[in-house]
Parts: C-alpha cells; structure tokens; sequence
C-alpha cells in the first residue's frame, strides 16, 4: 500500500510518465499501487511455504489478517508498509496495521516497526518518525515489541513497515460475507484521499485514520459477518474484494453513501469518482439484516458515524449511480490517485496540494 504526500504523488506520476511505462500496469512494468489480484494470485498466493494445519486463514485477496490456531484463541496479525517522504509516516503505519487486525472484531495489542532510512536521512528524521509511532501506539494501548532500524543505500525516501497483532477468541474476516447481507460504511468515502490531496485545510482528516473502535463496537453488538476498511481502491474497491473472496455480489447505492464536503469540493475540482478513492479511515460492515439497524445505533450511541448504504446480494456487483445507472464492477477498481497522470498532463506539476 502507498500512502504518498501530495509533492511524492507528483513526483510518482512524472516518474512513470517520463519513463514511458504504462500507468496502469499492462505493460511488462509492474503499476504502481496495490498489485492486481491476478498478479497476487500468480506470483505470491501460490508460494507460502511449508503448509500448516494451524493456519486457520491464509493469505488471500481481499483478506486483511492472517489467524493461527493456538489451542485456546487465535493469533491475529497483519503487515502494512508505508512508503513516502510523508511527515506522517510513522503515524500512519501504526494505523493501518492497525485497522486490518481491528476488523477481525478485536483490539490490537503489539506492533513490530520496521523503519528503513535513506543514505542521506538525519537523526531529526528518525526523530520524527518514531515520536509519530510512539504517539499512535500510546493513543491505540499498543506496545511496540521489536522490530528493526537501519540506512539502506538506493532508497529516495523512508520506508515504515508495522506488523500488528493480537490474540482472539473468535473473529470475522472479509470473505464472511453473505448474500442477504446489509453493507453499513463507517465515516465517509475518499477520507484518506482527501488528507493526501487536499492541503492544509484537510490534514485535519488525518485524525480520523483509525478504526480500531468502530470495528470493535461493531463486532461487540452482535449479528456482524465480516468487515473490511477501505484503502486503495475506496469504497467500492473495498466493496469488490469483500464481495470477490465472499463469493457473492451486491448492490449500494451512491446517494446513500456520505461524502465529506472538502472531499465533494476536490473531487468535482479534480473530475475524481469519490467512491473509487483510499479512504483508510472508513470501515465496510456486513451484518445479518435482523441486526443491522441494531450495530448502527451501537455504533452511533458511541459517537461514530455509521450509514446503511446497500446490500451483498447472490451475484453481481453493482452501484446504482445519484442519476439512476447502474454501473456494474466488472474488475477490481483502481484508486483514482492513479487518475491524476491525466491532470498532471494537463496542468503540469503544482507542488504542495494538488488541489491548490
């Protein structure tokens, strides 16, 4: 996953422009972003190792944590890097680790950081980094038990690494989804988007990248099948990869899903489909329709926003759009930063917010 600041977005798009390559990643140069489930599914799903009868839930696209039968409970854990010259680098790894264990309907409770400096990185820049990890993992109740720290020659930026885990007694997880199904959305769509792309005034929404308490209060109530946030991809990404490893389908509805207004104001300025844009920070709920309106009060009486936008249905994936089409999500979508190549060739480079 790539959680760039907007001047390392700029510089990402001018990169691949310059050199010719495909954006998209058709050509034999690998996309930028998240690989395609088809490349996971060929190159990485099919090489794991020496199997394990206690790996009760391996890798697999669409999946967010891995857990190990321990005898009594399970060991939830998952890994997420970050990568980019970001200030908040630190502070978003904790996080998003973070929210993939979360979504298996219990608190995290240790990290390992692994932060890898370039050759020319100062002992500020380690300072900063590691100030941001311990302030998230105090805000979170994490201990950081490991990890690993050193300056790697070749790399232009720092790279954050965090491996979260916790241990369980049951769990949800994303492929649990059933037809009949309600979709609840946490927060709004484009949350994390818009703090990338939106300058000053959005950085705020950086402060709403968790959602360790929503995914706990959620599972706490009763009558959840599965959850997943929403990263790249967005809402509907997050959606195609609940829905794919579910084996099912669904349909929501976009004038039911929330939209912050700074997120409405950059996307129509940038021509950007909110919904296909990352948005960490936003939860994605499957629960049994007798007790849907029942997680939604329990997570609103707890002050989080909570919005029933749809349903996993038995086939096909489909977004009824505000004007009445109804658009079908044939392929896995792909995250609207990645749209910004055409803008930059447009308008050329604007450091600072894009959207400035």
């Amino acid at each position: 996953m790539v959680y760039p600041c907007p001047e390392l977005i700029v510089a990402l798009l001018l990169e691949r422009l310059n050199s010719g390559s495909h954006l998209w990643g058709v050509s034999k140069v690998l996309g930028l972003g998240k690989l395609p489930s088809g490349l996971l599914e060929r190159y990485v799903l099919g090489r794991l190792g020496a199997p394990s009868g206690d790996v009760v839930l391996g890798p697999k696209v669409g999946v967010d944590f891995a857990a190990i039968n321990l005898g009594k409970g399970y060991l939830i854990v998952s890994s997420d890097p970050v990568t980019g010259s970001s200030e908040h680098a630190g502070w978003i790894a904790v996080h998003v680790s973070a929210n993939d264990v979360a979504t298996s309907g219990n608190p995290p409770r240790y990290l390992q950081m692994v932060i890898l400096l370039p050759e020319d990185s100062d002992v500020r820049t380690l300072s900063r980094i590691t100030s941001e990890v311990d302030r998230a993992a105090r805000g979170l109740g994490l201990s950081v038990v490991g990890g690993h720290t050193e300056v790697t020659p070749g790399l232009r930026r720092p790279i954050v690494c965090a491996t979260c885990f916790t241990y369980a007694e049951t769990y949800v997880s994303a492929d649990q989804a059933k037809a009949g199904d309600v979709v609840i959305l946490t927060k709004t769509a484009g949350l994390e988007g818009t703090a990338i792309l939106g300058g000053a005034s959005a950085r705020r929404l950086l402060g709403s990248l968790s959602v360790v308490g929503e995914a706990v209060e959620a599972y706490r109530s009763g009558g959840v099948h599965a959850m997943h946030d929403c990263t790249e991809g967005g809402v509907l990404g997050a959606l195609y990869e609940m829905a794919k490893s579910s084996h099912v389908g669904f349909r929501v509805y976009e004038e039911k899903i929330p939209v912050h207004p700074l997120t409405r104001r950059l996307s129509a300025k940038l021509k950007l489909d909110p919904l296909r844009l990352i948005s960490s920070g936003s939860l994605l709920i499957a629960a049994k329709p007798s007790r849907a309106n029942q997680v939604v009060s329990s997570l609103r009486s707890k002050g989080y926003s909570a919005t029933i936008i749809g349903r996993f249905t038995r086939k096909h994936m489909v977004v009824v759009r505000s004007n009445g089409a109804h658009e079908q999500i044939r392929s896995e979508p792909v995250d609207e930063l990645w749209r910004l190549q055409e803008h930059m060739r447009i308008n050329g480079a604007n450091h600072g917010s894009i959207a400035g």
